[in-house]
């Protein structure tokens, strides 16, 4: 066995399991499990190995994972008394660990003790110490009776309010003569440069979830002028989830997940990431949405109900959606658009002009068919906007979605049996193009793991919905094999690595004639205890862009961006650990090379004793360019992400502070700050800023009841 934390209880216990005896050494730590106000340090190194690799893509959405696992963090999973799907809500467990788990407990009986999981196939030390705050081997937890008095005794509230603003003067909110204002009205922006947020939920275990979100982004109009109702933004949900044949109900804004997300797939669905074998999405049917995207989710009402093995889901969305609008009717209501925003901004006339320009319907269903096994399902959908959708078309775009409606169907399967799970999925669109998916994940032994994933996206296929396993974030015109082994071959050592080779039979954005590409990554790393932790990493990935020369004939140039990292974390005392990076940036495209730079160090104090917690960055960067620029995720108030790029030369420091003011309120506050070296002036259009500094402050205030 690894060898476990410090401040440990052996027990030696005797269970019988068939007709023989097993000797079980269980391990119990006096105080493992962080408070339920803590994010746990895998967990915030979880979230970054996802961010960073979804960085370019500007992915969203980290703010459900988050809550998910709060929510499993205050109302942890009782493994002895789980399912599939239940322990799938933690996104750190494949499907064989999960099958090897409970098949462990209906061979051998329930666990007596949570670090009795060393003795499950596929259970390291590293896995173990992730899941410990979600998971339970409590009994004594009351059994779950839905009435008045047990949603009152039982139920949480939760609020919060955020505040965030800019400080330096930015070009959209300086002054400007009314008569210039008057004539080019596009010049300025209408509102306030703050950011407001503003969200309340109310939880009873994870089988109630009801709330409100509401939202106000820099430059928009704040209970007065175009916003008289205050927010610009407004989200509400009721989602149950468990109640007998009702395996979930959702009404207002919701999210809908199925198979691997070759058909439909709202929310955040992660890709490629570090840890390389994670590469099958696992679907959670309908979910509530509490995120601040504003066109990317459903808003209706959806059921799921469950008869023995066959589940059945249906759903009903109508919303309007903001669109660039290219022709109305006499009543003002737009009969085309070019395309449908997706930046929720509505700060000036011209934005304001396409805010819920389009009505979008969307009808669907998921059938899906479980055994212990064996999981098969079919989905279908269709969508519909009461605007044509006529496309600015290119080259490159000629085979997208241009039209007013629209569908799909596809069929997914997931086959497990012991150590090997192959899975994946179908899908056509509504002129018969195909995408499909299929892949495999095998564990060799304890310490080796294999995945592998080939995809094959139709350049014509059209897919709306879709987010699925690929390179691009569009689901058409693509195809390629990825391969990830995960390697442990000694207590503390962990090796990573993936090889993704793709091809785009036709011609791309800045792409004009097919081509083909590659992402190698390595990432190794050491943990001689809990505490401490090295690694270091090597990505290199290539795909070809338009020349920059001046030519006749069009052709492309090798654009090749090589990263290398070296990450050290450790503990200086028993509330204050360190944390330096080293990361260097070769970005090539065809004979010009771009390099890039940064350092940095964090500081964290974490006492359990304390009400203070703070955060503490300071980091130096230098890069040739944008595109040599380097991603580096930052820690933020509570359901807050930031994870920006650093490029010029420069250095960047931020402050976060939380403060446990009450047992039920915590108080965040975060000052970042960037200061340029070489440039008298930042950002572009009308959030430029003179001067060599941007500085944010961000303030939020948690209740809970």
């Amino acid at each position: 066995m690894n060898r476990l934390p410090k401040h440990i209880l052996i027990i030696l216990t005797i269970k019988k399991a068939g007709a023989f005896n097993m000797l079980i050494f269980c391990f119990m730590i006096s105080h493992a499990t962080p408070p339920a106000d803590q994010t746990p340090e895998s967990l915030i190194r979880r979230f970054e190995q996802l961010a960073e690799m979804e960085s370019e893509e500007e992915s969203a959405g980290f703010s459900v994972l988050v809550e998910t696992l709060e929510t499993l963090h205050s109302h942890p999973i009782n493994i002895n008394n789980t399912n599939m799907n239940e322990l799938r809500q933690l996104f750190m467990l494949t499907d064989i660990q999960i099958n090897n788990l409970l098949r462990h407990i209906e061979q051998h009986g329930k666990l007596v003790a949570i670090y009795e999981l060393q003795t499950v196939e596929g259970f390291d030390q590293h896995t173990i110490m992730t899941i410990i705050p979600f998971v339970t081997i409590d009994e004594s937890h009351p059994r779950r009776h839905f009435s008045r008095d047990n949603l009152i005794r039982d139920g949480e509230h939760v609020f919060f309010l955020r505040y965030q603003q800019l400080l330096e003067e930015q070009l959209g909110f300086s002054e400007i003569d009314p008569e210039e204002l008057e004539a080019n009205p596009n010049t300025r922006y209408l509102g306030s440069p703050y950011r407001l947020y503003s969200r309340y939920r109310f939880t009873w275990y994870r089988n109630i979830s009801l709330g409100f979100t509401a939202e106000k982004d820099p430059g928009e109009e704040f209970f007065k002028g175009t916003q008289p109702y205050g927010f610009d933004y407004y989200s509400a949900h009721l989602h149950l989830q468990d109640f007998g044949r009702l395996k979930s109900f959702s009404l207002g804004d919701f999210q809908a997940q199925f198979g691997q997300g070759l058909s439909f797939w709202s929310g955040m669905g992660f890709g490629k990431s570090t840890e390389a074998i994670g590469i099958k999405k696992n679907a959670m049917g309908l979910r509530p949405y509490t995120s601040v995207d504003e066109n990317n989710f459903l808003r209706g009402a959806g059921a799921t109900v469950s008869f023995g093995s066959l589940e059945i889901t249906g759903f009903y969305s109508s919303k309007n959606r903001d669109a660039n609008v290219l022709e109305y009717d006499s009543l003002g209501h737009a009969i085309s658009i070019t395309s449908l925003q997706q930046t929720g901004m509505h700060r000036t006339p011209r934005e304001l002009e396409g805010k819920h320009a389009v009505k979008e319907v969307i009808t669907g269903g998921h059938l899906r068919f479980n055994r212990q096994r064996i999981s098969m399902g079919f989905t279908a959908y269709h969508m519909s906007l009461d605007a044509l959708y006529r496309r600015n078309l290119s080259f490159y775009n000629q085979f997208e979605f241009s039209d007013n409606r629209h569908h799909g169907y596809s069929i997914d399967y997931s086959f497990l049996t012991r150590n090997l799970n192959i899975f994946g999925e179908t899908a056509m669109d509504a002129n018969g193009h195909i995408a499909f998916l299929n892949g495999f994940m095998i564990s060799l032994d304890n310490r080796i793991s294999l995945a592998a994933v080939y995809r094959y996206y139709d350049k014509k296929h059209q897919a709306p919905f879709a987010t699925a396993f690929g390179e691009s974030t569009r689901l058409a015109n693509e195809s390629g094999l990825y391969t990830g082994i995960d390697i442990r071959p000694m207590r503390g050592l962990r090796l990573y690595a993936y090889a993704d080779h793709f091809t785009f039979p036709w011609m791309r954005f800045r792409t004009y004639t097919p081509s083909r590409g590659y992402d190698y990554l390595i990432h190794l790393e050491y943990k001689p205890n809990r505490e401490t932790e090295i690694y270091a990493r090597f990505r290199s990935k290539s795909k070809p862009l338009n020349t920059r020369n001046d030519a006749m004939i069009r052709y492309l140039d090798d654009v090749k961006r090589n990263q290398y990292r070296l990450n050290v974390s450790y503990p200086v005392s028993p509330s204050v650990s360190l944390r330096h990076r080293l990361e260097v940036i070769h970005h090539q495209y065809g004979s010009d090379l771009e390099k890039g730079l940064l350092v940095y160090t964090d500081l964290l104090y974490r006492n359990l004793a304390s009400p203070l917690a703070v955060t503490i960055r300071y980091a130096l960067f230098d890069t040739d360019g944008f595109n040599s620029r380097i991603y580096a995720y930052e820690h933020d108030v509570l359901y807050a992400f930031s994870f920006p790029f650093y490029a010029d030369k420069g250095s960047r420091m931020y402050l976060l502070v939380k403060y446990r003011l009450h047992r039920q309120i915590d108080l965040y506050a975060r000052f970042a700050q960037t200061l340029f070296v070489n440039r008298s002036s930042s950002g572009s259009g009308l959030d430029l800023v003179e001067g060599n500094s941007r500085t944010e402050i961000k303030a939020q205030l948690r209740i809970r009841f």
